[in-house]
């Protein structure tokens, strides 16, 4: 897997790679704002993670997904913040995104 030293880094990557769509979380989905698609938990797949920590400043930590759909028709990227920063999720959303942490 690649080791990017940036978020921005690791999303312009995945871009290259095809993952070109920009989702965000909505609590119980992920949401494509240019097109208006969402995808519930079991309507995709995080097939890579990039997590990346802060040395002094909690602001600078982040994780970066990237996202597919079941049959790999749709594939995007999405960055999130964790610990006090973290997106208020669902439970399902939280077990589908923290599976991928182990």
């Amino acid at each position: 897997m690649e080791n990017y030293e940036t978020v921005v880094a690791a999303l312009d990557g995945l871009k290259a790679k095809g993952y070109t769509l920009d989702f965000n979380i909505a609590f119980d989905k992920i949401i494509c704002r240019d097109n208006g698609l969402c995808l519930n938990p079991n309507e995709f797949e995080i097939t890579k993670v990039y997590r990346f920590e802060g040395d002094t400043n909690p602001d600078d930590e982040d994780i970066v997904y990237a996202i597919e759909s079941g049959d790999g028709s749709i594939k995007g990227s999405m960055s999130s913040a964790y610990g006090v920063y973290a997106d208020n999720i669902s439970s399902d959303m939280i077990k589908k995104l923290s599976i991928h942490h182990q």
